[in-house]
């Protein structure tokens, strides 16, 4: 039995990709949002005790929905196979390859940080990661801006090198 919990994540972890599957239907990003919301409402009042796969009954809500906004705005384009159109999106989850090249690119990132000099690291670490301005890390290391934005500019050369030697 689906407890109102579970089909409120449901929706929450599969909305993105929802609103991705309706707006190649709708013509439109604004009116696939639309769709899904009306979808949500739909699914939730929906009696779902008994169903099997509620994520694709939810799948065909927005596209019965999307489906209806078009022909009522006479825009009606012929969808031979749903099926195709949402095979041809992209994954809203990497596959385990690109986890792996993300894993690898990542270990490589932190050995290239790990070679930098230390004020290099910090000033590109808190410019790219902590999201400080180029004055504010000039401030904290005692140097110009000029300064902060060349040790950063290299950290980023320098990553950005050592991906390019050791790519998926």
């Amino acid at each position: 039995m689906n407890e109102p919990g579970n089909s409120t994540d449901l929706f929450v972890n599969h909305r993105n990709a929802l609103v991705d599957y309706a707006a190649p239907i709708t013509g439109c990003r604004a009116e696939a949002e639309e769709v899904v919301q009306e979808a949500w409402v739909r699914f939730s009042q929906a009696e779902r005790d008994h169903l099997a796969q509620p994520l694709a009954y939810l799948y065909r809500i927005v596209r019965n929905l999307s489906l209806d906004l078009v022909r009522r705005a006479g825009n009606v384009q012929r969808q031979e196979d749903a099926d195709d159109l949402l095979a041809e999106l992209p994954a809203s989850t990497p596959s385990p390859e690109q986890q792996l090249c993300q894993q690898d690119e990542l270990r490589l990132i932190a050995e290239a940080l790990a070679r930098l000099p230390e004020r290099t690291r910090i000033a590109f670490e808190m410019h790219r990661l902590g999201g400080y301005t180029l004055q504010q890390i000039a401030a904290h290391l005692g140097i110009s801006i000029g300064l902060a934005h060349q040790l950063v500019r290299t950290a980023l050369s320098h990553c950005a090198a050592s991906l390019d030697d050791g790519a998926c």
